[in-house]
């Protein structure tokens, strides 16, 4: 990949320069990737979450503790939440903060419903209270519709559902962020929320159990089979950096523009990174030199979606945005952080792709 050297902070025309934002689980994965954007944009970034869920992750290797306002707590305390938003004063929000994993729902249900629906109940009480926050951007999934398999994908206007803990909570999540935007929000000009749903994301410092490319890099690296449970499975894959831009944009937008961008917006891949585990597999594998995948279906016996697309004229049409990377691209991206990371400083790595992709955004910024 090109070492870009590019004046981050421009993007947005300077729009996240000098900005109190604050980041729930700001300490995962996808959460750790938006704080370093945040930081490259020029904005002072307070991240409230649990410890990393690894050490060998980006906050940690990234060094984001020196970056930002590192702290920690449960989403579920909105007392604590409180004195954050009353001490940090933030003007925009991004809520990431869940229990994320599809299975592990299934082991701890009540605490799943707990963080996902009442954890986003107290980021929205706050953000109601706060006389500083402008806009805020709710982080939900592309499970969260209610899943019919159809060929097609889902809009933003279908209904909600969910088979699953995660699917229903993030479903319920949804409804909480449009009744308090009916409620509280539509009759306070310059106060903006929206939900964000994305598809299958993947990335450099993903460590987690039970989801696809960290379960194949953990085997890659080891020299072990792939185990794949339903390889014939279709999901919208796409690299973290796609939807965390789409987030970016989208407060962006509801700030510079207002109640005009507020509501639900799909953010995932182009229909030629919608394909099925096995193929993404394959790719990987070809990427990374070596490896195979066995298929070990029959023996799993919890349910799992067969066919989930998004589509996002939407977010196309009013927001300007689009991906930029198919599926090779996106595990290029991927692999690189793998195979560099224990060898390069993770932070100048992890700026490299963002410059890289950033400068593609640049190219056609919205006005």
């Amino acid at each position: 990949m090109e070492n870009m050297e590019i004046d981050l902070s421009r993007m947005f025309g300077g729009f996240y320069r000098g900005k109190n934002v604050l980041v729930t689980g700001h300490t995962g994965f996808k959460g750790s990737w938006l704080c370093l954007w945040l930081y490259l944009l020029g904005a002072r970034v307070v991240g409230y979450a649990l410890d990393p869920p690894a050490e060998n992750g980006n906050f940690s290797l990234c060094g984001l503790r020196r970056r930002m306002v590192d702290i920690r707590g449960d989403i579920r305390d909105g007392a604590r939440l409180k004195q954050i938003f009353d001490l940090y004063e933030p003007e925009i929000v991004f809520h990431l903060a869940a229990q994320p994993i599809v299975r592990r729902s299934y082991e701890i249900p009540g605490e799943t419903f707990e963080t996902n629906i009442m954890g986003t109940v107290e980021v929205l009480e706050n953000i109601r209270l706060s006389q500083t926050v402008k806009t805020g951007v709710i982080v939900t999934s592309d499970k969260c519709y209610e899943n019919r398999e159809q060929l097609w994908g889902y809009r933003e206007g279908d209904a909600l559902g969910g088979y699953d803990p995660y699917s229903a909570s993030k479903g319920c999540a949804e409804l909480v962020t449009a009744a308090y935007r009916s409620s509280f929000f539509s009759t306070r000009p310059g106060k903006c929320v929206s939900t964000a749903r994305a598809g299958n994301v993947f990335g450099g410092g993903d460590w987690a159990e039970d989801r696809l490319v960290p379960d194949c890099i953990r085997a890659l690296q080891s020299h072990s089979p792939i185990m794949l449970r339903n390889p014939e499975s279709v999901r919208p894959w796409q690299h973290v950096l796609e939807p965390l831009y789409g987030y970016l944009l989208l407060a962006y937008q509801m700030a510079e523009k207002g109640s005009r961008y507020t509501g639900a917006w799909n953010f995932g891949p182009d229909a030629d990174s919608v394909v099925p585990v096995g193929r993404l597999a394959d790719e990987l594998i070809s990427l990374w030199g070596s490896g195979e995948w066995v298929d070990c279906s029959e023996y799993t016996s919890l349910h799992e979606t067969a066919m989930l697309s998004l589509d996002c004229t939407k977010a196309k049409t009013f927001l300007g945005w689009k991906p930029r990377m198919n599926l090779k691209k996106a595990l290029e991206y991927t692999v690189e952080w793998y195979r560099d990371y224990r060898r390069e400083d993770v932070y100048s790595l992890c700026r490299r792709q963002i410059a890289s992709y950033s400068a593609a955004c640049m190219e056609a910024a919205p006005d």
